[in-house]
């Protein structure tokens, strides 16, 4: 019988587990209920996968999402391994065939959403086949405590208990708490020294906190021309933000689609299929994109808005860098938007429990925000580890001077001061920067002494605004329409005992996703990833499926020539070697002449 290791280098190319994986699969193979906690891109569907290949029957994989549903099939198919879904868009006329195949052996993994799993016909059809293995995808959806719950989860285990052959559970997540975790082997019968909990670290991703100055759409345009050529995921927290920022950019010559959920199902379809096909290089999204999203070769994911807990924001994050490459996370910090979701918790009809547990994963991305250590700490620390300082995040490569603003930081202050602390940051700007606006008028403040103090856009000026909230010297309050009032260190910068210093405004740069390679291999590199496309394009395929980046990149620095060397090459197994090795090596070998003569 063929060992896992086995598995992993024939069939997926592999030659080594990565952290977690090998302790998974052997309490798997144990027939042990196991919760697997790895980050995002660490692995977690070889866990089931592996087994599946070595176990008899079938493994029935739960994931609440449709498109990551045929993703993973079309990837497991394009390495030899034949798998099958049954959801909503599969034609009934099919739904027995694709059973009848699970029971005849010829199907190892059947993917099935939570919902369908819990109906009682289909449990009936499952009374047939021989289910070894129930892997969770998403598991902490089945917590109250988690950022993403969801009621269907919670019938699973009653589901799973119904199934005559007794099957193994495995849970997989990437974002849970000490809490979630507890909570979800509570839920699915997992002992804790069941557990599997990797690091939460994502080495290859800097963490950057960026607030601002001139403003959340300049600071966009600068990133995206820093970052021409490279995929990427731009979050937003609404549909009229996500909207206004793609018709902004695509204005401006930026090449961008947009996705939410008031599109219809077919246009956010073909949206999905353009990125994952490399047709639209970036995409400007709410929360809705992105579970169901596989593909590898993400550079950046930037929040155009603040996230409302850490949790999602780092399963959102780490859709960067899913092939290990270097990659980048950015947060755009708004203490508006911060003020914003304190109201939808204020007007929320949950009990008071769940309702504290919320203000204090605000309170955490405050934090996070506005710590001056290293960010992959913080986060890693939020989820009950630690870790070393990253080295690359922008705090730990923040080298930038110190300017003194207290000048200015003292105009502000005292405009707050003057309009007695009953005001949002929007009149404060306008006030402080000499606005004509009606508003003005009426209240009289160009009489006051401050009106027209900074030479700034009012843009600058709520920016500012929002770095004295951050930092103390200003405190918002009130829920849907917060006012700025001085907090203690805001008088004692009014009174003169203390100053106020802030880094200039880092500009973007491409490093922090830039591959060390030398310039032949970057255009090897390229003339590969051509070829990729090409062959995506005949199978219809997204070109991460056919090689990833980070496999084309070893492509080009090992230059294969034989087909042991293709073996040699990470990501590359028995079945890629046989339907595109010659293609690949002859790609290489012509480079390689063209580059000789």
């Amino acid at each position: 019988m063929a060992t896992p290791i086995d598995i992993l280098h024939t069939n997926f190319g592999f030659d080594h587990f990565r952290d977690g994986q090998e302790q998974v699969i052997t309490q798997v193979l144990n027939h042990q209920n196991t919760l697997a906690v790895m980050p995002t891109g660490g692995g977690k569907s070889l866990c089931y996968q592996i087994p599946a290949l070595i176990n008899p029957g079938i493994t029935i994989v739960v994931s609440p999402l449709l498109s990551l549903m045929k993703d993973q099939v079309d990837s497991l198919r394009q390495n030899g391994i034949a798998a099958a879904a049954l959801n909503s868009a599969t034609p009934r006329e099919e739904v027995n065939p694709i059973l009848r195949s699970a029971y005849n052996g010829e199907i190892k993994l059947l993917y099935v959403t939570p919902e369908r799993l819990a109906m009682d016909y289909f449990q009936y059809q499952l009374s047939f086949l021989n289910i070894n293995l129930v892997a969770i995808d998403e598991a902490h959806c089945i917590s109250q405590w988690g950022h993403d719950f969801r009621p269907a989860y919670r019938q699973l285990n009653a589901a799973i208990q119904r199934l005559k052959t007794t099957p193994a559970i495995l849970a997989l997540t990437a974002t849970a708490t000490p809490q979630v975790q507890a909570d979800i082997g509570d839920q699915l019968a997992i002992p804790q020294e069941n557990f599997v909990i990797t690091s939460f670290a994502r080495p290859n991703i800097s963490f950057r906190v960026a607030h601002p100055q001139q403003g959340t759409r300049q600071y966009i345009l600068k990133y995206l021309a820093a970052h021409q050529g490279e995929a990427g995921i731009i979050y937003a927290n609404t549909r009229k933000r996500v909207e206004s920022l793609t018709d902004f950019l695509n204005e401006r010559g930026i090449h961008v689609a947009m996705y939410h959920a008031g599109m219809t199902a077919a246009d956010r379809a073909r949206v999905q299929d353009d990125f994952q096909f490399d047709r639209v290089p970036v995409i400007v999204a709410t929360n809705a994109f992105g579970m169901g999203i596989d593909k590898s070769n993400v550079r950046f994911v930037l929040h155009a808005t603040s996230a409302k807990n850490l949790e999602s924001y780092y399963q959102e994050a780490g859709r960067a860098g899913r092939d290990g490459l270097p990659s980048e996370a950015v947060m755009l910090y708004h203490a508006n938007d911060i003020q914003q979701y304190r109201w939808f918790i204020d007007q929320s009809s949950a009990d008071d429990q769940y309702r504290e547990v919320q203000y204090e994963k605000l309170q955490a991305v405050t934090a996070y925000a506005n710590t001056p250590r290293c960010l992959q700490q913080q986060i890693v620390e939020y989820f009950g580890q630690e870790c070393e300082p990253c080295g690359h995040c922008s705090n730990c490569t923040d080298d930038r001077q110190l300017e003194d603003i207290t000048t200015a930081a003292r105009a502000v202050i005292a405009t707050v001061k003057e309009l007695h602390g009953r005001f949002g940051k929007s009149l404060v700007a306008k006030v402080v920067t000499g606005s004509h606006d009606q508003r003005i008028q009426q209240l009289h403040a160009d009489q006051l002494d401050h009106y027209d103090a900074l030479r700034l856009s009012q843009q600058e000026a709520g920016s500012l605004v929002d770095y004295l909230v951050a930092t103390g010297y200003l405190v918002l309050e009130g829920g849907q329409f917060p006012v700025v009032k001085i907090a203690k260190p805001g008088w004692q910068v009014l009174d003169g005992e203390t100053t106020v210093q802030r880094r200039a405004e880092p500009q973007p740069t491409r490093s922090a996703t830039t591959v060390e390679e030398t310039p032949e291999q970057a255009a090897l590199f390229e003339v590969l990833r051509k070829r990729r496309r090409e062959l995506a394009t005949e199978q219809g395929v997204p070109p991460f499926m056919i090689f990833s980046d980070r496999t084309l990149h070893d492509m080009a620095r090992l230059q294969p020539q034989t087909p042991a060397d293709f073996l040699a090459v990470n990501g590359v197994g028995q079945t890629k070697l046989k339907q595109y090795g010659r293609i690949m090596m002859d790609e290489i070998s012509a480079y390689l002449s063209g580059n000789d003569e």
